[in-house]
């Protein structure tokens, strides 16, 4: 299975890697997750707790940090069990660049995962529609995160009050300033699966 893309940042590259990096961050973003910690260099363990149609369950895994490029890139080597539910295993590559134009950076990301047990038999769209819409609530929790942490990041980056848009233009839609756990995020996710 496999999942990529990429987010407007409003916040600075080097702000976007700390938060990456930070476990308190990951903690509070990763939807059903109660644990986030290092257990050595650029290791850590990870507990995320998640429904997928009738099936619950509490995953336990690890997340290797390897490739590290800061702060641009690093790759994510993730392995999790969720007991009868199933398990999860696979990679992630994640790089932040600046935009094209303005300010505030660009996360980009791809995972490559494979799942089984009950889990698995769950279908793909099913599984799929989760995992997306989990990494959807991570990254509006981390924009939530990095608003309080980071309030002038976004000051700057909203749009500039206009007048009533005229014909033919559409409203201004602020930059999605999230950022970076999507990592771990999508790792969790990809936990889960």
């Amino acid at each position: 299975m496999e999942m990529q893309g990429s987010r407007a940042l409003a916040i600075t590259q080097q702000q976007a890697w700390d938060a990456l990096n930070n476990p308190d961050v990951l903690k509070v973003c990763i939807p059903g997750c109660d644990k986030v910690e290092p257990t050595g260099d650029n290791q850590y363990a990870v507990g995320v707790a998640v429904k997928i149609g009738p099936v619950s369950a509490k995953f336990n895994g690890k997340i290797t940090l390897s490739d590290i490029n800061p702060p641009n890139s690093y790759t994510i080597t993730f392995d999790g069990q969720g007991g009868a539910a199933g398990f999860g295993k696979g990679n992630s590559q994640v790089r932040l660049s600046p935009p094209e134009e303005g300010q505030g950076c660009v996360l980009s990301y791809s995972v490559h995962a494979s799942v089984g047990g009950k889990i698995a038999q769950m279908g793909q769209r099913l599984i799929d529609g989760v995992a997306k819409s989990m990494a959807e609530d991570f990254f509006k929790r981390f924009d939530e995160e990095m608003q309080r942490q980071h309030p002038g990041a976004y000051a700057a980056a909203a749009p500039a009050p206009a007048a009533a848009p005229g014909p033919g233009t559409g409203g201004g839609v602020p930059a999605w300033a999230w950022v970076a756990g999507a990592v771990v995020v999508l790792a969790a996710i990809w936990l889960l699966r």
